[in-house]
Formats: structure tokens, C-alpha cells, sequence
């Protein structure tokens, strides 16, 4: 079902859906539901990766696989803030499973691999090497017996196998058949059997859940000898994205420093505008931790923009003071550069944070997915302007107090 909220509400997302969990769990005890937003939920399609929290469990092992997979998802289903826990247990239905009885089938006059073959013949049809034309396509054409020959376990049985010397015998003449009801779905990942215990989060922020769930699989106990495990889900995305973006923003910084020497042709002033840069990252620290905001790849992204931003705005201020008359004395220059270019740099600033202000408050459709990166422009936003008005030019008359005494 999808459900669409209300837009002048008191309550946010996650607390109702908390509040519709709760209520349905009170309401029909033993029913599984799970829930997601929709922005959450397509996501996670597109990256085949719809679950935050994913165990993935290895084991030649069937039995003692199942058993794993639901004595980890009752461990961390006690994790605060876990919810939505499955085992990855899928029933595929009942199951008939065939074992040939290689005595009896000599005496028949065939092997074990000739009554698989025959069996599957009959179960599963065979293709026949003429193809039907229909159109531009060829059809093949697959020999089967009909639907109640093989409906039940008594038909199965009964099924009429043919020996190499010509005659006819019963397939439960060789055979042991074994009804197994609610036989579980297998998976393989890497050709290996698997099983993936999922869980979502509400209320708290995936790096400490994930430092809770590694908590819990470390007692001694819970993951037997003969099964390994993987953490994947959003975490693994997370942690794979979060390789890249650290690449993209030291790249970013290395990129914004050539660009400053090529303008500038001062190592000195490249140095103290890029410091301006990385001292206004701390303030989107600051901001996150204020807001509760985990630190995300849309945060990430955020404190990547942050640097071409700041960067930005102290061109402007480094721009308007080379451009002061030579003979000014350097103190006076930095102080017109600074009261020539506050007004449109904080202006700028201004404009930038109101027009980020309602994500960053999680107003609207769709806001929640975007509000970290927000948070994240506007506390950098806050401290750059300070920064450049105040520090940069305190650096900057460092650096021709030292070149000024070096000339003397």
C-alpha cells in the first residue's frame, strides 16, 4: 500500500510510521509488515540493495543455516531502533524428494543416473530438436505427459519408466519418495549457499546501528563454526560510496589550489584562501552534530560543494583587493577590499541559505532524502562569511608583514 501524508502535520515521517508498526503489531499478532518511503524504497530497487541493514550468512550447511538465520534476526531485532527484521527464510511450498535405490535399480537393468534422467524427463518435459516456424521466430517444442500424471505424489509414483531391455516397470519399484513440506527457497551468492537476514532502522542513524549489530554477531554462539558472514545492504553501498566521495573532494581541494596559483601566481595567497575553505568544513561538522544529522554520502556531497562555495566567495574578496591602487597601505586595503564586497557577499550567503532553509527543515514531498546535504551547505554557509571577511584578511596581512620584513 502506498500512503500519502498529509502536508500540515505536527508528527515526521518516521514517527508515524513508528506509530503504524506499533498499532498494526497490537491489532493482528504474528503479522510481518514492512515499511519504507518511497524515495527509500526506489532507491534501494534501483541499487538492488532495498534493506539498510543486511547479514549475509554462508554455509554448505542447509539445517544449521536456517537455524543461524533465525537466532541472528531475534538477536539484533533487540537492537533499539531495528525494525522490519526477516530471517531471509522464503518458503518455495511442499517438495517430493526422489531417491533411487541403486540395487533395485540394477535388477531393473538400470543405474541411478538413467532413472534421474528418466524422471526428469517425465516431471520436466523434453525438448525436441524440431522447431516449430512462427513468424520470424522459431518455437521449440517440448513432449510432456499431461498435468495429472504428475499433480500428485501417488500419480508420481505410479509414473511407468522404460527399461533398455524394453519393459516396463514403476517408478516406486526404485525408488523411496519423501514428502517435505514448507521446503525453503535456496539462494547462492558467489555459488555458495546463502541466506540474508535484513532489517530496517527508525530512529537512529546507520553507523551506530551497525556498530551494534557487529556487537551482537561477536557473542560467542550466535554464528556457529561452518557458517561466515557479510555485512552488505545500504551499509556496504555506503561504505563503497564513501571510498569515492573522499577521492572527489581530495581531488576537489587539489583542483581549487591549482586554480588559485593559476589566478593568483602567490603560493602564500592560494595557501591562506584554501585554509579559509577547509576551516568553514568544520562548521558543517558543527551543523550536523547540532541537528543530529548523520554523517551521509548526501552530507558528503554537501561539504564537497562547500568547498568550491567558500572557495568562490573568497575570489571575490582576493579579486576586488588587487584591484585597490598599489600605494594604499596594506591594512587600509584589506579593510576597503572587506566593506567594498560585504554587501554582495552577504547577500550571496543570505539568498543561499533561505533557498536551502526548507530542506533543511524537511518541509515538502521528498525533502527528508535531501535535508542532510542542506544542513550541510548551510552551516558552511554561516561560518564562510566571517571567514572571509575576518580571518582571510588576518592571513593575508601576515603574509605581506612577513614579505615586508623580508624586503627590509
Amino acid at each position: 500500500f502506498f500512503i500519502r501524508l498529509k502536508n500540515a502535520r505536527e508528527r515526521g515521517i518516521e514517527e508515524v510510521m513508528s506509530d503504524v508498526r506499533a498499532r498494526v503489531e497490537q491489532t493482528v499478532p504474528g503479522l510481518e509488515i514492512e515499511m519504507a518511503q518511497l524515495m527509500e524504497d526506489l532507491i534501494g530497487d534501483l541499487t538492488a540493495v532495498p534493506q539498510p541493514i543486511e547479514i549475509k550468512l554462508y554455509s554448505d550447511d542447509g539445517a544449521l543455516l536456517q537455524s543461524t538465520a533465525k537466532r541472528v534476526a531475534a538477536a539484533i531485532g533487540k537492537i533499539p531502533g531495528v525494525v522490519d527484521v526477516l530471517s531471509g527464510i522464503v518458503l518455495a511450498g511442499d517438495g517430493l524428494i526422489i531417491q533411487v535405490d541403486r540395487a533395485k535399480a540394477g535388477l531393473e537393468g538400470m543405474d541411478p543416473d538413467a532413472v534421474t534422467q528418466a524422471v526428469a524427463g517425465l516431471l520436466a518435459g523434453s525438448s525436441a530438436t524440431t522447431r516449430v516456424e512462427s513468424g520470424p521466430k522459431l518455437i521449440p517444442i517440448r513432449a510432456w505427459i499431461p498435468q495429472s500424471a504428475r499433480a500428485t505424489a501417488d500419480a508420481i509414483a505410479g509414473l511407468r519408466l522404460r527399461a533398455p531391455d524394453g519393459h516396463f516397470f514403476p517408478l516406486q519399484r526404485v525408488v523411496t519418495l519423501t514428502a517435505v513440506a514448507g521446503q525453503p527457497q535456496i539462494n547462492r551468492d558467489d555459488l555458495k549457499r546463502m541466506l540474508a537476514v535484513t532489517g530496517r532502522i527508525s530512529g537512529r542513524d546507520l553507523g551506530s546501528t551497525i556498530r551494534d549489530v557487529q556487537a551482537v554477531l561477536l557473542h560467542p554462539g550466535l554464528v556457529p563454526r561452518g557458517i561466515y558472514y557479510q555485512l552488505g545492504g545500504t551499509y556496504a553501498e555506503q561504505k563503497q560510496a564513501f571510498a569515492g566521495l573522499i577521492a572527489v573532494f581530495a581531488g576537489a581541494v587539489a583542483l581549487v589550489f591549482l586554480l588559485l596559483l593559476v589566478l593568483y601566481r602567490s603560493f602564500q595567497t592560494s595557501v591562506a584562501m584554501l585554509l579559509t575553505t577547509l576551516l568553514a568544513l568544520s562548521a558543517v561538522t558543527i551543523g550536523l552534530w547540532i541537528t543530529g544529522t548523520e554523517l551521509n554520502i548526501s552530507s558528503m556531497m554537501g561539504m564537497t560543494m562547500i568547498v568550491g562555495i567558500a572557495t568562490e566567495v573568497a575570489i571575490f574578496y582576493v579579486s576586488e583587493l588587487v584591484t585597490l591602487p598599489a600605494d594604499l597601505p596594506p591594512e587600509e586595503a584589506l579593510i576597503r577590499a572587506g566593506v567594498n564586497r560585504m554587501r554582495p557577499i552577504a547577500m550571496t550567503t543570505v539568498a543561499a541559505i533561505l533557498a536551502l532553509l526548507p530542506l533543511a527543515l524537511g518541509l515538502g514531498a521528498g525533502s527528508a532524502m535531501q535535508q542532510p546535504l542542506a544542513i550541510a551547505i548551510i552551516s558552511g554557509l554561516v561560518l564562510q562569511l566571517p571567514l572571509v571577511l575576518l580571518v582571510l584578511p588576518v592571513l593575508l596581512s601576515l603574509q605581506s608583514g612577513a614579505a615586508a620584513r623580508a624586503q627590509h
